[in-house]
C-alpha cells in the first residue's frame, strides 16, 4: 500500500495573513491525507493578542462539525479547568496541533484515532504561523501530541508537566489533555485529575504575568 502523500502544509499558509486570514486559507491545506475524509479544517479561536496560548491534539468529531475548537466534552473540561484557574477563555487563544480530525470508521460512529509524528509534522506551518501572529509569553500544551508539536521532541508528561519550561522567547507549561479526565471512571480519580489540570493552568497563568 502506498504511503500517503504529505507535502507538509507551508505552501499553502499565507506569509503575511493575520489570524483571520490563516483561518480562511487553512480550509484549502492539502498538506496530508486527513483533509480528505474531514468535515473542514478546525482552526485556532480565541484573544488573538492572548498572552497565554492553549495546544490540544487535534479536533474531535464535535469540532469536526462545528468547525471551532474544543467545543465537546474535552471542551467543556477545559473550561471547568480554566474557571477553578481563575482564567477567562475569552481572553486565551486555543488552537490544535493537527488541524484535521483523524478518525477511524466504525458503522455510524468516527471514533478518534491518534494523528500520527507524519501528521504533526505536515501540520506544523499552521501553528508556526499561529504562534507568530499571537505571539504568546506561555503556551499551554494539553497532551503529549501538543508537546511533541510545540517542542520538537518526544515528551513524556508525567516527567515534565506541571513545570515552566524556557523554549525560546516564550514559556512552555505541559499538562495532560481534558480528554484524559474524562476516560477516568472513579469519581475520586476523576476530580483529581480535574484539580491538577487547574493547577497546570493556575501556573501558566502565573508565568504569564511575570515580567
Amino acid at each position: 500500500m502506498a504511503e500517503p502523500e504529505r507535502p507538509g502544509a507551508d505552501r499553502w499558509v499565507p506569509e503575511h495573513a493575520d489570524v483571520a486570514g490563516l483561518r480562511a486559507a487553512v480550509q484549502g491545506c492539502r498538506g496530508c491525507e486527513l483533509w480528505a475524509n474531514a468535515t473542514q479544517a478546525v482552526f485556532g479561536d480565541g484573544a488573538e493578542d492572548a498572552r497565554i496560548m492553549l495546544v490540544g491534539e487535534q479536533p474531535g468529531d464535535r469540532e469536526d462539525l462545528a468547525g471551532e475548537p474544543f467545543v465537546g466534552p474535552a471542551g467543556r473540561v477545559l473550561d471547568e479547568a480554566l474557571d477553578a484557574a481563575g482564567i477567562d477563555r475569552h481572553s486565551v487563544y486555543v488552537t490544535n496541533a493537527v488541524k484535521h480530525f483523524r478518525f477511524e470508521q466504525r458503522g455510524k460512529r468516527r471514533i478518534h484515532a491518534k494523528p500520527a509524528v507524519a501528521h504533526i509534522d505536515a501540520c506544523h506551518a499552521w501553528l508556526a504561523a499561529e504562534l507568530e501572529r499571537v505571539d504568546p509569553s506561555v503556551v499551554v500544551c494539553l497532551g503529549a501530541t501538543a508537546a511533541r508539536a510545540v517542542l520538537g521532541r518526544t515528551v513524556r508528561i508525567g516527567a515534565e508537566r506541571g513545570r515552566p519550561i524556557p523554549h525560546g522567547e516564550r514559556t512552555v507549561v505541559i499538562t495532560t489533555h481534558p480528554s484524559s479526565v474524562l476516560r477516568l471512571r472513579d469519581p475520586g480519580e476523576r476530580q483529581a485529575a480535574q484539580a491538577s489540570l487547574a493547577a497546570d493552568l493556575a501556573l501558566a497563568a502565573r508565568e504569564a504575568k511575570s515580567p
